[in-house]
């Protein structure tokens, strides 16, 4: 009988003949593994099944407001220990990007136009990626 190593654990198990491709034995931990690498390989590649989750997520969001607010009441260790690594990622990343409604810098704000945006990375270098776009100022000061 074959055996292979599964992928999750790394633990022997033997190759079931109807699954000649089987990388991951019978344990639930290693098959909760499993679905979850399919899961992101598939949101990655599929912008259909990707569009049905975000929806769905968005349905289950819907029928529970206050799910984040009673977990993150209910985990206060969980919490605690999230900001803190959270405080350590921001200090990484140096001083922060945060979106406000007025980010423009400089004295004239942007006039309605057509402009190009090009996506920076997160050591500031621009890659080859780029939009043009219409931007219609909708309010002034």
């Amino acid at each position: 009988m074959l055996t292979r190593r599964c992928l999750a654990c790394g633990a022997a198990f033997p190759l079931r003949a109807q699954c000649p491709h089987q990388s991951y034995c019978s344990a639930p931990a290693c098959q909760r593994d499993r679905r979850k690498h399919w899961q992101r390989e598939r949101r990655q590649r599929d912008d259909d099944y990707r569009d049905n989750q975000d929806r769905a997520h968005a349905r289950w969001l819907e029928r529970h407001p206050d799910y984040w607010r009673e977990y993150r009441q209910t985990h206060t260790d969980y919490t605690a220990q999230n900001r803190h690594l959270q405080r350590k990622r921001n200090q990484r990343r140096g001083p922060p990007l945060i979106a406000n409604m007025d980010a423009s810098t400089g004295p004239q704000r942007l006039p309605s136009g057509l402009y190009r945006l090009t996506p920076v990375d997160a050591h500031g270098v621009a890659n080859m990626d780029a939009w043009i776009v219409q931007i219609t100022v909708l309010s002034g000061t």
